[in-house]
């Protein structure tokens, strides 16, 4: 006998309690999964078991238990019943605990008040995580966070003034505040930044205060620090809006094929825009004393490239075409290096870094600015701190210019920060929850919108420095947060020194993504298209030539639309089999799945219906049962001449449905008049004591009678053989 107090107590014959009924009463039920679906499994001992998820949806975590019968402690309603019903009526006293659960109000409101502090401290741990790993926190992490904190911030400062001045058209410090600040804040709250974004933001700036250059405004520093703020600050009110709402599941919006063609077109994109600083052609490109307007789209912009190299600075071209070369051979040999024994430590090198100090001591130096050699120059906005309030009268006046770009960015940077950090899940072993990565990220972009005196540009996650953060020994959120402060330490102590910086160099650099976004291009291709899949390379190719072709808006947008469309299709399908019986068994399988698996009677189609019925996927239900009756599961057009006889009889299998909305009752209860009138003997099995009720509410019961609902496929064809349907000599099923 069990020690334990649950045991004890259900000793007494006046309290017995059959474990096995309390296991199959606590079962979810799954009546219909199979026509035979053991309802226990048996251990190495023999004994039956169960194993039961419980989903605490407030707190977004799992509680895994075995209940079996050794474990009925742990089921919180064997074990109430224990310490309390029983527990009083085997001792008979009043205990301390009952006195609590008693009368006493202070006792109610201590109670009370203890209960909502502990459901305070559940939601901050799963909103705000620093206040669980922080208190935690080993410090035998300590030194590999710091290495890849300061190795992913030797690769994000340069990158982040290239953003900023090379695409979003804003000062490099804006680049800084606008990645320092969000990593600190995303370091408390995530649980795990974008060239794309950035081009968006600058083109939205070129056309709204570059585009004409004969007729610039009195400030267009200060306007289009206006637009990026005001576009960031929606980028972050969307995001934690979706995050808050628990709408993190949308990042299955745009498929894999669909985002690689984005993301490939988009490289080519800032190559193109690249190439204007690279070869020195930003001066003729802006030049007010053009004939024609400067072009904005990638393949005029191409074209005028070509039209005016006679233009180029052959110094500027050279310095940052050797840049380049520098950084994708070094980043080819750690590559290698890191694979051979004792190479590991190659990761560390900050080939990027490297690059910038080197060219910048070389410009200033030989003054090859002195040459055409557009430098960085003094930066401004780096003495003090940038902070203020996101939305004055300047920037209103973009809001509603600004929302459709912002929203098509959040969309973007949702996807690829969900898949960046469920990779480093997935690697690393932990769970990622995409509601708590869209408040991250929605709460670093409005910290990001803060940064007034120079405007702020959109971050999100990136597949690339997760990797890097991972390789060089990151294993938590205080990697982020040492990015930041190594950040926020070069602003006030090493701008100074990058004055000579070659704006080339930092074009390279951006080149040097666009290298890393088309090396992996040509494999997705030819694996959509060794693998058949037609849909995805269409999908891939078409977003690809859109975005190329007009803008990113445009192809997003498609991209977008293309992608509901396809979820929409699959969601309105009904997913129907015909199933056969297997020779000699009781068990039935789908007849395109196994050719064992036959047809039992003819002109009777048994059809089993494998998902959930609703609004959505019902609507064509009627029509697909149709084309079962007159092609079955081979793939036919309309205009096909019919393959089989018209159904005399219907069983529609209905074990796999666990819910049917009040549409899907209407259509059902549709269909079956239809049939009724047709002439055609519609039956249910497997239909739950729930859905008959319902049945018997809208009238398909009396519509049909109640020898039309069996309990199983056994039952039914016994009675379609009774109505004269079989053709056998002696029934299968007596």
């Amino acid at each position: 006998m069990s020690s334990n107090p649950a045991s004890r107590a259900l000793t007494p014959s006046s309290s017995k309690i059959d474990l096995f009924t309390l296991h199959r009463s606590m079962a979810p039920s799954r009546s219909g999964a199979g026509e035979r679906a053991p309802l226990l499994t048996q251990n190495g001992e023999g004994s039956a078991r169960r194993n039961y998820t419980m989903e605490l949806d407030a707190s977004g975590g799992t509680d895994t238990s075995n209940a079996g019968v050794s474990g009925v402690t742990g089921m919180s309603g064997v074990s109430g019943v224990s310490g309390g019903a029983l527990g009083s009526e085997e001792g008979g006293k009043d205990t301390p605990r009952d006195r609590e659960r008693g009368d006493d109000p202070l006792a109610k409101k201590r109670s009370s008040t203890a209960a909502v502090a502990k459901k305070i401290r559940q939601r901050s741990k799963y909103y705000v995580p620093v206040t669980e790993w922080l208190p935690n926190y080993s410090w035998s992490l300590f030194s590999g966070d710091v290495v890849a904190g300061i190795s992913v911030a030797c690769l994000l400062i340069p990158q982040a003034m290239s953003y900023a001045n090379g695409l979003a058209r804003l000062t490099p410090v804006a680049g800084l505040w606008s990645t320092a600040i969000p990593a600190l804040i995303y370091g408390a709250l995530g649980t795990c930044r974008r060239a794309a974004l950035s081009l968006l933001i600058g083109q939205m700036i070129q056309e709204m205060v570059y585009a004409d250059p004969h007729n610039l405004p009195k400030h267009p520093e200060l306007e289009a620090a206006a637009i990026a703020l005001v576009t960031t600050f929606q980028i972050g009110i969307i995001t934690t809006a979706l995050g808050l709402l628990r709408l993190g599941f949308l990042d299955v919006v745009l498929s894999r094929a669909l985002l690689r063609g984005f993301i490939t077109a988009v490289g080519i994109i800032i190559f193109i825009e690249q190439l204007v600083p690279m070869l020195g052609l930003a001066a003729v490109l802006s030049s007010p004393q053009a004939s024609h307007d400067p072009p904005t789209t990638p393949i005029p912009k191409l074209l005028f490239i070509f039209e005016h190299l006679e233009h180029v600075n052959k110094t500027t071209a050279i310095l940052s075409f050797s840049s380049l070369a520098v950084l994708i051979v070094a980043r080819v040999i750690k590559q290698w290096a890191v694979q051979r024994p004792g190479g590991r430590w190659v990761r560390f090198v900050p080939e990027i870094l490297i690059v910038v100090v080197g060219t910048t001591a070389l410009t200033g130096v030989f003054k090859w600015n002195e040459r055409g050699v557009d430098i960085l120059g003094k930066i401004s906005g780096g003495a003090g701190l940038p902070f203020g309030l996101p939305l004055d009268k300047r920037r209103m006046k973009y809001f509603n210019y600004t929302f459709p770009t912002a929203f098509v960015s959040a969309v973007v940077g949702i996807v690829d920060s969900v898949v960046a950090a469920r990779e480093n899940g997935s690697k690393y072993g932990y769970a990622v929850s995409p509601n708590r990565e869209l408040v991250a990220l929605g709460t670093a972009n409005l910290g990001a919108s803060l940064m007034a005196a120079t405007g702020g540009i959109p971050v999100f996650g990136s597949i690339t420095r997760s990797r890097l953060n991972g390789q060089t020994g990151g294993r938590t959120q205080m990697a982020a947060i040492i990015t930041s402060i190594t950040i926020i330490l070069s602003i006030f102590f090493l701008l100074p020194y990058l004055y000579f910086l070659p704006k080339a160099v930092l074009a390279a650099i951006i080149t040097l993504v666009v290298y890393a976004i088309l090396a992996e291009a040509p494999h997705e291709f030819m694996f959509f298209w060794h693998m058949r899949a037609w849909t995805d390379f269409l999908q891939m190719t078409g977003t690809f030539i859109l975005t190329l072709l007009f803008s990113i808006e445009t192809g997003l947008v498609a991209s977008v639309v293309f992608s509901l469309i396809l979820v929409v299709q699959k969601s309105t399908q009904t997913r129907i089999k015909i199933i056969g019986r297997l020779p000699n068994t009781e068990e039935w399988v789908p007849i395109d799945e196994d050719e064992a698996a036959q047809e039992e009677l003819p002109g009777v189609l048994v059809v089993r219906i494998r998902e959930n019925l609703n609004f959505a996927n019902t609507g064509q239900l009627k029509e697909r049962l149709r084309r079962l009756e007159l092609y079955g599961m081979q793939k036919s057009h309309p205009s096909d001449a019919p393959s089989r006889e018209s159904a005399k009889a219907i069983i529609l299998h209905m074990g796999d449905v666990d819910e049917i909305d009040a549409s899907a009752i209407q259509i059902l209860a549709e269909l079956t008049r239809s049939y009724v009138e047709r002439g055609v003997g519609l039956h249910f099995a497997h239909l739950r004591p729930t859905h008959s009720d319902v049945f018997r509410l809208v009238g398909i019961t009396d519509l049909l009678g109640p020898s039309h609902f069996h309990r199983d496929l056994r039952d039914a064809m016994r009675e379609i053989e009774s109505l004269g349907y079989g053709n056998s000599v002696v029934s299968r099923y007596t």
